[in-house]
């Protein structure tokens, strides 16, 4: 028998370039006959470690200004909906807590037979922030976001305030940085291949796939 071809996705909440590689990457993914698992971390540790005390599109203007005419051109041709959030980064904590109630796990270890309600959350987060221009930090957008999901918001608010959820996603950050993850969105491959960057999903998961 031969084993699956699996993509772990790691992303952050307040990244960029996750809004649109989150949006793309089911339907491209069923295509190419690969499973995708979803890895939410926190990028703000891994910047620390690299002596950064925000996102570089902040530390480095004019990387910053091209970023966001890039993200304004790259939506558009994606017909994503649009909004630069303020302010950037937006706090993603508890929503990272969430998706990982969501999604079940800490290890990527998710079925994908039938996409979990995380993944939905997930990319309706992103949508919130990019492009309705909301605040994901905010508890209320967060409960709107799971009612509108048909998920009970209070139980898994409670439950990813505690202290076992907290730890859990400490752990997943841990491990990225173990892996030698440096940004987001980040593609990780079954035998250890990294791709960075929104523009290198599909070559994530033609490897996936094929290997090489």
């Amino acid at each position: 028998m031969t084993m699956p071809s699996v993509l772990d996705f790691w992303f952050e909440f307040a990244s960029t370039y996750s809004y649109p590689a989150a949006m793309r990457i089911a339907p491209l993914a069923r295509e190419a006959g690969v499973t995708v698992r979803f890895r939410p971390f926190l990028l703000g540790p891994v910047f620390q470690a690299q002596g950064w005390s925000t996102s570089p599109f902040n530390l480095y203007v004019a990387k910053g200004g091209n970023m966001w005419r890039d993200l304004e051109r790259l939506c558009a041709d994606l017909k994503l909906s649009f909004r630069r959030p303020e302010p950037f980064p937006q706090n993603s904590l508890l929503a990272a807590r969430v998706a990982l109630i969501g999604l079940g796990t800490t290890s990527g270890e998710q079925s994908s037979s039938e996409p979990s309600w995380g993944e939905q959350f997930s990319r309706a987060v992103f949508l919130a922030e990019f492009c309705e221009g909301l605040q994901i930090g905010d508890p209320a957008v967060l409960s709107d976001i799971l009612a509108r999901l048909n998920v009970e918001p209070e139980p898994v608010l409670d439950a990813a305030r505690t202290d076992t959820n907290k730890a859990r996603l400490r752990a997943q950050t841990e491990e990225a940085q173990r892996l030698g993850i440096f940004g987001a969105p980040s593609f990780m491959t079954a035998d250890g291949e990294l791709f960075w960057g929104n523009d290198r999903l599909e070559r994530a998961l033609a490897w996936a796939k094929n290997g090489c």
